[in-house]
């Protein structure tokens, strides 16, 4: 085969992505507090902006420059909702517990100096944005070390297993509010009581999922105080037997070293006493330490609902949260008037329209959370009124479509973004739920409802007549749920519901024994 040289015409599309775009769409995903740090960067860094109040009020001609302006022209004479629509479309397109001192009983870790908290604040989650500077970057270079050096927390290991144990959405919603009561030593701070009372579910539902989320890794997590810690952990070496349980319900005379008092608490004697306490020993009672800390950020809502005059709900934005800057139009017509040479005057011309651009992304940031968010409280405004049993299905193009959005936007919008309502305060994310399809094509079936559906028909099964998993398929299908096999031993596993291998073994063990 010859070798020729060949002029060849090629036709290609490609996006290409301005700083502003890029900048804009990179505002639109940080939190509260990581979009503060970024602002104060570009306080410092460009002489036009400045902080509302710092000077004399603006001048009138300063009014076309606020981000409240609908229709402000930039340098280049694109209009705002021309830049808005661009911004759109490159989004579319890139995507105390005890209260005795245990020193004696574990002391590696007294002196860490750690203690299990009491309070009841809620960790924020962690952002790989924070600390990074200007939105990541050092140096006006892409941040590498911001997502690799990353630990991971207790908070994210516990969500990743709940997200795996738990697929029905009323219950992932109460294990989330309960992962994001637990302090860094991995213990529970809050009362289950309040809790249901906020999520407005029944208490035994709330126990219920507390006891599935505290199985989860590591051992003894999610324990509401030391005693419970060690229980989970000796559950899970097969170790809790009634002489244990008597001597983790008598910590304080271990830590006091009544070692007879113990004898005859357990049962036992000196022998097995004495292995008893080894195995205490080699417990952990702080099991959430062993996960890396993010830094303590206390939660600020983004946004406000409140029930308005009419029954509904009214969204409003948290103003103290948004950065309040403006172009310095004074400064820069003084400087502009005899600039000493084209490097000033390009210099001056690159500032005012950073400028610019940052205080216009800023408006459309606050006017897409609050787009995103009044979409949310209208379609689960059931949760809102009647608790958590009423969640609805509910997926980020559902939302999407509701508000002309694409789905990137909604999901950049909901990551990090609080709610404060009056069953507490909510990462966004929290009200999108799966959904399972109707077989007929009507209207979607909630996975909470479904779930419920199965365990109805498992309770209505008789020793004779156990339901397979295909049966319980077959059953829902022709109820116009349509739902595969996996899905159905998926929820049936979820709710410690055994095989049907097993429940009949147990029904007809349970009849011998009655007659």
């Amino acid at each position: 085969m010859a070798l020729t040289q060949r002029l060849e015409l090629r036709h290609s599309q490609a996006l290409v992505m301005t700083p502003q775009l890029m900048q804009a769409i990179k505002l639109l995903q940080l939190s509260n507090l990581d979009l503060a740090t970024y602002v104060e960067g570009e306080l410092e860094r460009n002489p036009l902006l400045e902080r509302v109040g710092e000077t004399e009020a603006p001048a009138p001609d300063q009014d076309a420059e606020r981000p409240e302006a609908s229709a402000s022209s930039d340098s280049d004479g694109r209009t705002g909702d021309h830049i808005d629509q661009e911004m759109e479309t490159s989004r579319s397109a890139m995507e105390d517990r005890l209260g005795t001192n245990l020193d004696n009983v574990f002391p590696d870790d007294a002196s860490s100096g750690a203690s299990p908290r009491s309070g009841t604040d809620q960790p924020a989650a962690y952002s790989e944005w924070a600390n990074t500077g200007a939105g990541g970057r050092e140096d006006g270079e892409y941040n590498l070390e911001a997502f690799v050096s990353a630990e991971t927390t207790l908070t994210d290991h516990l969500a990743g297993q709940l997200a795996l144990a738990i697929p029905e959405p009323v219950r992932r919603m109460i294990g989330q509010y309960l992962i994001d009561l637990v302090d860094e030593a991995g213990y529970l701070t809050g009362d289950l009581a309040s809790v249901a009372e906020k999520l407005g579910a029944p208490m035994p539902e709330v126990e219920a999922v507390l006891a599935i989320v505290q199985g989860f890794d590591p051992a003894g997590v999610c324990a509401r105080n030391l005693t419970e810690c060690l229980a989970l952990q000796l559950k899970e070496r097969d170790r809790y037997d009634p002489a244990m349980q008597a001597l983790v319900g008598r910590l304080d005379l271990l830590a006091k070293r009544d070692l007879a008092a113990l004898r005859r608490v357990c049962g036992v004697g000196d022998e097995d006493l004495t292995e008893m306490i080894a195995e205490i020993r080699a417990l952990n009672p702080k099991p959430g330490l062993a996960f890396g800390s993010a830094p303590v950020q206390p939660i600020v809502p983004d946004v406000f609902v409140r029930s308005g005059p009419d029954g509904g709900f009214i969204v409003e934005l948290n103003s103290d949260t948004l950065p309040k800057v403006l172009v310095n139009q004074r400064y820069h017509a003084q400087l502009a008037k005899n600039p000493a040479n084209a490097s000033e005057k390009s210099y001056l011309a690159e500032n005012l329209q950073s400028a610019t651009w940052l205080m216009r992304a800023l408006d459309q940031r606050a006017k897409t959370i609050l787009k995103v968010s009044t979409e949310i409280v209208k379609q689960q405004d059931a949760f809102f009124i009647r608790g958590v049993q009423h969640l609805r299905p509910l997926n980020l193009k559902t939302i999407a479509d509701a508000i002309s959005m694409h789905e990137s936007t909604v999901s950049r919008v909901t990551a990090n973004k609080y709610m404060a309502t009056n069953r507490g305060i909510f990462e966004l994310k929290y009200f999108f739920t799966s959904a399972i399809a109707a077989s007929d094509g009507g209207e979607a079936h909630s996975a909470e409802a479904v779930r419920h559906r199965i365990r109805l028909l498992i309770d209505a099964e008789s020793p004779g007549d156990v339901l397979s998993d295909d049966t319980i398929v077959e059953r829902l299908r022709e109820a116009g749920i349509d739902i595969a096999r996996r899905t159905v031993a998926k929820y049936r596993e979820a709710m410690r519901i055994p095989s049907s291998v097993q429940r009949r073994r147990d029904k007809q063990a349970g009849q011998s024994a009655a007659s």
